[in-house]
């Protein structure tokens, strides 16, 4: 029987007021023991109402979701780390899709993939849409690692991803961890997860074409940079 595995999930949020409250009550009817919300330099409410639903708050004044991700990795006490968006687009009541696997002791990444599973209608445009295919692809091609989705919905052992010497603060974070892992040979599964529309806000990414543009690049970049 495998031992038993703490989780912690960590939420990177940006003016998130409208979504945040409802997304961390929903992540802790799931089987974790820490909710980490890391507020990016919110304008919003975001921090405020995060910690009275719940979640360990911490500040991150540094823009980039780079930096976001890593402030909680520091916080975090799990065993298993799940990374979530804080835009509710992803749904917590699948996380235990993403963490059981690690649990088994099958695999050491999990990465829920949006093109196996549901996009809702309109949920992600058609730039981004091609985008993903390609940097799929550019992952078979470079890494030899067959992947449908570069989504930031997550899970992975706490103790690979501190090992894995994480350098990429921006939107190339989740992109770095990928190239990295696959670079030591690690035990990567995806599972389908469904993706919807933003509740409540703007995207940061999809939502103007300067945040699409960007995300693209520093995706592509750490890609073709890590394959050297």
């Amino acid at each position: 029987m495998p031992f038993p595995q703490t989780v912690t999930v960590i939420i990177p949020a940006l003016n998130e007021a409208g979504n945040i409250a409802e997304l961390v009550a929903a992540v802790l009817a799931q089987p974790v023991d820490q909710v980490i919300v890391v507020d990016n330099g919110s304008t919003d409410e975001t921090g405020a109402r995060a910690e009275a639903a719940g979640a360990l708050v911490v500040r991150e004044e540094r823009r980039g979701y780079g930096y976001a991700c890593a402030a909680g990795v520091a916080e975090a006490s799990g065993d298993i780390l799940v990374f979530l968006d804080g835009d509710f687009s992803f749904s917590p009541a699948e996380l235990p899709r993403l963490i059981e696997p690690i649990q088994q002791g099958a695999v050491d990444l999990v990465l829920g993939s949006r093109v196996l599973g549901h996009i809702a209608p309109g949920a992600m445009p058609p730039h981004q849409r091609f985008g993903n295919r390609l940097t799929a692809w550019l992952m078979g091609l470079l890494y030899r690692v067959k992947v449908t989705d570069l989504g930031p919905y997550r899970a992975v052992r706490g103790e690979l991803l501190r090992g894995l010497g994480m350098a990429e603060m921006t939107y190339g974070w989740p992109t770095e961890m990928m190239v990295k892992a696959a670079r030591q040979g690690v035990r990567i599964r995806e599972v389908p997860v469904s993706y919807a529309s933003r509740r409540a806000g703007k995207s940061k990414v999809s939502g103007t074409v300067r945040g699409s543009l960007l995300a693209g690049w520093y995706i592509l970049s750490v890609t073709l940079r890590y394959a050297r």
